[in-house]
């Protein structure tokens, strides 16, 4: 008796049975009660149904689905936190494995570190390690999950003074295509722990990520709002500021709206060190004019990671586009002022984040991350609540993504969105490493039971 169907795949009762007899979570059918809450993510643009869901308690859970998918050629998608705005924790068909049960955190405040469960959001994450007077970097929306930020690179408030996310894992528990729990670390399989480290979750299931704690408690921060007729001047003035920022200031721009819909020019400052330093460091923002709105002071550092998260509420359509940027030129400055001008929805920006820092001075082979040496992130947020919104939304933001072009090098795989198309894969990698990636896909993945990610193909 088939008790799933689909376009491509039918489970016979007695299958799923047996698989719910090995789980200690849950096995959720489209008809079942919780089915459609754990396909809901946060990027409202995506509406996808897998053939089932399986919610694991444990590794040996997820051992058990990834077999399971083996044993009926199931393709698999990962869900951490859902936050990944292409959607990617979903599909159409196969099966979805959410992880959302798996959250645990523990922390080492002797050795300075942290084991968490690839569901953990940063959220869990922060909580935790704030307890001990200790962070890492991480995702600056409290909601995001730890799993896919870090795979794909990891931006975070504190990137300048301790590197990406990536940069301070220490060693990840893999579950790979095959349903073999490995250590990957630079001890044990360093080959995929390089591939771990910026090439998303193109090679299994990691249940397990250590990272490396920092002391961090207080910190200079807080947004600051301006008029948006000041933009242009703004800027040139966070150009100005980040030529020559010491590692410790965090700061991003962006043409935004504020929650009543009035367009705004605002810098979100994150300072990792002693107040009165941070104060002589971002005194040229203070200088720039009173705010309209916002204020920058000390504050723990949880309050930074949760600064945005009202304006990133889940429910939302969204469409990004991305580069990074060679420089912050002249022209390049004035051509978003003069696109912001143009946004088809008071729910839509553009975000320029500042690396730099700790960020490049790793070596540019360690981590399958790429671009280090570029210090501006260009997102363009396409933010739209009416569906009906949607073509303008779309074409706004492919208008300033096209615009941006000659200003562009390569892209954070985080941030490719719906309708990417495979040459963007390639982009946010280069070539060279683009080809050790695929041969790490044959390796671990070559069937590609793994294909909902930015997706490395394999050549098999």
């Amino acid at each position: 008796m088939a008790v799933s169907t689909s376009a491509r795949f039918s489970l016979s009762s007695d299958s799923v049975e047996a698989l719910r007899r090995q789980i200690s979570g849950s096995v959720l059918l489209n008809n079942e009660d919780g089915f459609d809450a754990a396909r809901t993510i946060w990027n409202a643009m995506i509406d996808r149904s897998p053939t089932l869901i399986v919610q694991p308690a444990s590794t040996a859970d997820v051992v058990a689905a990834v077999r399971f998918a083996a044993e009926q050629d199931l393709p698999i998608a990962v869900r951490g936190g859902g936050h990944n705005v292409a959607g990617l924790a979903i599909c159409d068909d196969g099966l979805m494995i959410d992880l959302s049960r798996m959250r645990r955190v523990d922390v080492d405040p002797e050795r300075k570190t942290a084991r968490a469960q690839g569901g953990a959001t940063w959220g869990d994450f922060d909580a935790a390690t704030a307890a001990h007077g200790l962070a890492t970097t991480g995702g600056a929306i409290s909601t995001t999950g730890i799993g896919g930020l870090t795979l794909g690179g990891g931006l975070g408030n504190l990137m300048r003074s301790y590197g990406l996310a990536c940069d301070n894992l220490l060693s990840c528990e893999v579950v790979t295509a095959n349903g073999d729990v490995v250590t990957a670390g630079t001890a044990e399989n360093p080959d995929l722990f390089w591939g771990l480290r910026g090439g998303g979750g193109n090679f299994g299931v990691v249940t397990m990520f250590e990272y490396r704690l920092h002391p961090v408690s207080q910190v200079l921060g807080g947004l600051l709002m301006f008029p948006i007729d000041r933009a242009r001047d703004l800027i040139r003035l966070y150009r100005q500021v980040t030529a020559s920022a010491p590692d410790a200031l965090g700061a991003a721009f962006t043409v935004t709206h504020a929650p009543d819909g009035t367009p705004v020019c605002a810098l979100a400052i994150c300072y990792n060190g002693p107040i009165d330093e941070g104060e002589r460091a971002i005194k040229p923002f203070r200088d720039f004019g009173t705010p309209i709105a916002g204020a920058v002071g000390p504050v723990p550092y949880t309050a930074t990671q949760t600064m945005v998260d009202e304006a990133f509420p889940p429910g939302l359509q969204n469409y990004w586009r991305s580069h990074f940027l060679t420089d912050l030129t002249e022209e390049g400055m004035d051509i978003l002022i003069d696109q912001f001008s143009r946004v088809s929805s008071p729910l839509a920006g553009i975000l320029i984040e500042d690396l730099g820092g700790a960020v490049a001075r790793v070596s540019p082979d360690a981590t399958a991350f790429n671009f280090r040496d570029y210090t501006y992130n260009l997102a363009i947020l396409g933010r739209w609540a009416d569906p009906s919104q949607a073509d303008a939304g779309i074409a706004w933001t492919r208008g300033v993504h096209e615009a941006m072009q000659p200003f562009a090098a390569g892209v954070y795989v985080n941030y490719l969105s719906v309708g990417e198309q495979a040459d963007r894969v390639r982009a946010a990698y280069g070539e060279e490493k683009y080809a050790r990636l695929v041969e790490l896909k044959n390796r671990y993945d070559p069937t590609n039971r793994f294909p909902f990610n930015q997706n490395i193909a394999p050549s098999a």
